[in-house]
């Protein structure tokens, strides 16, 4: 199992770089101006980095949310383990 954690690992290693480099060549045979390349990415890195804050923004509310909810559970069973001990003694 560890080992396939490290080929996991390493192949994800392997698919990132193939795609900075990729990345690297698709910007070097732009048709586009330095200038207009550089904007483009910066949008596209801007709009990225929304993107990413606004979906973690929702997985911190939902986990928070989860969290909430399974405390609330956990509470209520330890309650009727309490009742339940309570009724057992007598």
């Amino acid at each position: 199992m560890i080992r396939e954690d490290k080929d996991d690992s390493a192949n994800l290693l392997w698919f990132l770089m193939g795609a900075a480099i990729g990345a690297a060549c698709a910007l070097l045979y732009a048709p586009k101006s330095g200038r207009e390349t550089r904007d483009l990415i910066s949008q596209r890195t801007q709009e990225a980095s929304d993107t990413i804050t606004g979906t973690s923004r929702d997985l911190y509310e939902r986990g928070k949310d989860v969290y909430g909810r399974g405390k609330q559970v956990i509470d209520d069973a330890a309650a009727l383990i309490d009742r339940g001990r309570k009724l057992a003694r007598g």
